[in-house]
Order: C-alpha cells, then structure tokens, then sequence
C-alpha cells in the first residue's frame, strides 16, 4: 500500500510549515477530518481550494459526483479511507489527483457539510491538538497556509504508482 505521495514534505516548506504538516500527521483520522473542516469553516474566503482557475472537477466525477449519493455514514468512511491512504474505489480516485484537485475535493466537501456532505457531530468540541494547529495555520500568510494543505492533502489516498527514484538513490545519471 501507498499513500498518494507516500507521506513527501515539499523541499518548499519552511520549517516552520513543516513542522505543521508533521503535526497534523500526528493527529488521530477524525482528528484530521475536523481539522480540515475548521479550516475551510473558520478561514472561509481567505482559504480557497488552491488556485480556482487550476482545479479541474470533471477529472474526479466519483469524488464529486457519485460521493454526493452516499449515506452520510458511507461519506464519512470514505473521508476516513482517504485520510488513513487504504486501498479503496474511492481512496484510488482521490490518490490518482494532483494537489490542487485534491484540495478542491475538501473545499467542496466543506462546502455541503451539513447538506448533502456529512456534518461534524453535534456538540463536537475540538481538541487541544486541533486548536492548537488551527491557530498556527491561521498564523501563516496565504502562500504558507496553500503550501501546508497541498502537502497535507497530498500525504492522503492510494495509490499504486512508485515515485521515480532520485539519482542520489540510484547512483546513477540520467542518459540521453
């Protein structure tokens, strides 16, 4: 089993939004899910899914589409199966995206939660572990805050597909 980018931090990240990401790793699966939640709630307009322009919804039709006519409960198992990177139908869709398709999944996500997208439990109280990463993320400027939730959003679903290995792993130069 892979994850979709197999737990990669971008070079990109700053320590400081590494040790972010490394955070949110940390968290339990629900944990994660309510985290991403409360962004996307609290952080509203200034968190958008990447850049709009650059999303492409018809290229996940089971993850837009077919997610909607699930059960709320159905829906939540597969949030989970996408965080916890099984190998699902549906961890596979998501795993199969680049970034920013990925985060427009969670943006609309967020965006029926309650409708037609499961909500979080009523009376739900975040944890210590979640407020405290909501604050740092809230704390970053806006290319900081995209660069933790594409890397973030990457670390999750399945996929089969092996990353190409670095010359520093195989000793070997590139021919032509």
């Amino acid at each position: 089993m892979i994850s979709s980018q197999n737990t990669i931090q971008s070079q990109a990240l700053s320590e400081k939004t590494q040790k972010l990401v490394q955070a949110f790793e940390g968290l339990g699966t629900d944990e994660k899910l309510a985290l991403l939640y409360l962004i996307y709630e609290q952080m509203g307009d200034s968190i958008t899914p990447a850049a709009p322009t650059a999303t492409e919804p018809e290229l996940a039709p089971l993850l837009m589409g077919d997610f909607y006519q699930l059960s709320h409960e159905d829906q939540l198992e597969v949030m989970r199966e996408i965080i916890n990177c099984e190998d699902s139908e549906y961890s596979r869709a998501y795993g199969a995206l680049k970034e920013n398709n990925q985060l427009m999944v969670w943006y609309a996500w967020a965006q029926g939660m309650g409708d037609t997208v499961v909500d979080m439990p009523q009376g739900y109280q975040a944890t210590q572990s979640i407020n405290d990463a909501l604050s740092q993320i809230e704390g970053l400027d806006f290319d900081e805050q995209i660069s933790v939730l594409r890397t973030v959003a990457s670390n999750m679903g399945y996929t089969d597909i092996q990353p190409i290995p670095s010359q520093a792993e195989t000793g070997k130069t590139a021919s032509l």
